[in-house]
């Protein structure tokens, strides 16, 4: 294939909705594998093809619409990955309904800010999830939820909230329903009823409202369209050359959209079979490679490593891989010899559903490891300047990436457009960038404080945010400290407040209270206020301090996550 991906997409742009994809991977791959499960190494796989897939999703479509669910209506889907969720995601778009997933990791109050704000009337739930009893901390944060009669509840909190559905209850518990009480209602919901809801599902609707943390204190929920999660599968299959004898195997949590449309969406429409784990966990994720025969693994680089570094690593049969990057700590292990296949040379953003520039996963290794690919059909970028938002026309400027198209969201949910676009409709991502004479695209780094760690975007405001009420501080800064597995960690710098002696320890316990494990700072460092930099209207200046905390780790040999520091 061309590595410029000129990707040959369904002919008619009206099946450019999930509704629509999901009758077509199933017209062309029938009884073939989508999903395989396990719920626990002693329980027999669960196994999902793609006829039951859409079968068990139209079933739970019209429950939804017999339970009131009606166009635009915000579904939203509390659960990890498992079969479940994905049947879930296809009946919300059946019944005419908008998908929220919810993050898994979100603590309780990230995930009440994360329904109130999206509106969510219906939420779709399973009750335990490793620590989570997620029933008892509904129940603990809204009682009257739990006083409330099932399918009538009225919570202030939660002012939209109607219904909550968890799938594995036995039967109701307090305002919650459990799925048999929800498949009941879809009894008098006639087959023909739901095809002509679906049929009124058009490309231009919205389809999924994603939650992702930005440059400001609460996570912005980004609008899509019934399109883009449908193009961005279609291109992933083919620029993955993903096929019907792969076996994908994902540590990508579906409730971003790299979980959707890179594994999910992707392997559907390729007619693949996903092996859908719920969490991650370096020991399983070997074992599940050797015994399942994995040909294709989606993990972010961190994970990559837990699994090389574990004692199993040796003792297992990797050389089933094929579609793993080649700088992967695994691909040695799996007998990998040559670059030939890998995904590096992209660029994309939760507000364009993952891809709006790439290459081929064939293209020339030298092409995918220094650039970031060339616009995909439908996208356009231009490179701006950061300050004036004036257009850089001339090859190689180096300035802000801007850039719209197909996939581009439908916008920022209740945030006016006219504050995140320009005039001629331009997103300017806060990505530095440029393009070369061949029209590749070249990253060169975030412009703004945002903090990638993991693969997660984390904002330093969340952070601060969540000390607020710390009268033992002073100073509270977080940074983003550059980590070769992870891209970088978190680092909070502090300065306590006078006769304070609050430690880094009671910090952090503080902040794992009131933070997704993942946005908690690996570190805590504290200065004296002599020491930082501030402008001249006394705000901290984020450059210099970033500079002062890696000195300070360099200086320590400080180690974290596998990592040492040091000059």
């Amino acid at each position: 294939m061309d590595e410029s991906l000129e990707l040959g997409l369904q002919p008619d742009r009206e099946r450019y909705t999930l509704p629509a994809f999901l009758d077509d991977v199933a017209a062309r791959h029938g009884e073939r594998t989508a999903l395989r499960f396990q719920s626990a190494p002693e329980v027999a796989w669960q196994t999902l093809s793609y006829d039951a897939l859409r079968a068990e999703a139209r079933v739970l479509a019209r429950a939804l619409m017999g339970a009131g669910v009606v166009k635009g209506a915000r579904v939203g889907v509390l659960m990890a990955n498992r079969p479940e969720w994905v049947v879930a995601a296809f009946a919300v778009s059946l019944a005419g309904g908008v998908l929220v997933p919810v993050n898994t990791f979100a603590t309780p109050d990230e995930r009440d800010y994360i329904l109130r704000h999206s509106d969510t009337s219906v939420l779709l739930m399973r009750r335990h999830l490793r620590r989570h009893d997620f029933v008892a901390e509904i129940f603990a944060s809204h009682p009257e939820i739990e006083s409330a009669e099932p399918g009538r509840i009225r919570c202030q909190a939660l002012p939209h909230l109607r219904r909550v559905v968890c799938l594995d209850l036995a039967a109701a518990h307090g305002g919650i329903e459990s799925g048999a009480d929800l498949l009941a209602q879809g009894v008098d919901i006639p087959e023909a009823l739901l095809d002509a809801a679906a049929s009124e599902v058009r490309p231009s609707d919205d389809a999924i409202l994603i939650y992702t943390s930005g440059t400001t204190a609460h996570p912005k929920g980004v609008l899509h369209r019934q399109r883009a999660p449908v193009i961005q599968s279609w291109r992933f299959a083919e620029a993955m050359a993903l096929g019907r004898d792969d076996r994908v195997l994902s540590a990508q949590p579906f409730f971003w959209t790299a979980g959707i449309a890179m594994s999910l969406g992707a392997c559907l429409g390729a007619g693949a079979t996903l092996i859908v784990e719920e969490v991650f966990a370096a020991e399983r994720f070997l074992e599940l490679v050797e015994s399942q025969r994995i040909t294709a693994l989606h993990a972010w680089p961190h994970q990559e490593k837990a699994m090389a570094e574990h004692p199993d690593a040796g003792l297992r049969d990797l050389s089933s891989l094929e579609k793993i990057e080649f700088s992967s700590p695994l691909a040695s292990l799996a007998g990998i010899e040559k670059d030939v296949w890998g995904t590096y040379g992209s660029y994309g953003l939760s507000e364009t559903f993952t891809l709006a520039s790439s290459l081929a996963a064939s293209a020339p290794a030298d092409l995918r490891s220094g650039t970031s690919g060339r616009p995909l059909p439908g996208m356009m970028f231009r490179i701006v300047d950061p300050e004036t938002g004036e257009r850089l026309g001339e090859t190689g400027a180096r300035g802000e990436v801007a850039v719209k198209g197909v996939t581009f969201m439908s916008g920022y949910y209740k945030v006016e457009p006219e504050l995140y676009l320009d005039q001629e409709g331009f997103f300017h991502t806060q990505d530095g960038g440029s393009f070369d004479a061949d029209g590749l695209l070249h990253w060169t780094g975030r412009l703004s404080n945002l903090i990638k760690t993991g693969g997660a975007n984390v904002s330093p405001l969340e952070i601060e945010k969540a000390l607020g009420d710390c009268e033992e501080l002073s100073v509270a800064q977080a940074v983003g400290i550059p980590h070769p597995v992870l891209g970088e960690v978190i680092v909070l710098c502090a300065v306590r407040a006078a006769g304070a002696d609050v430690d880094e320890t009671e910090l952090r316990s503080r902040l794992r209270e009131r933070l997704s494990a993942y946005k908690v700072p690996r570190r805590v460092l504290f200065f004296e206020p002599d020491e930082l930099s501030f402008t001249s209207n006394q705000k901290l200046q984020v450059g210099p301090l970033r500079e002062l905390a890696l000195e300070r780790l360099q200086r320590e040999g400080a180690e974290i996550e596998g990592v040492r520091y040091g000059r």
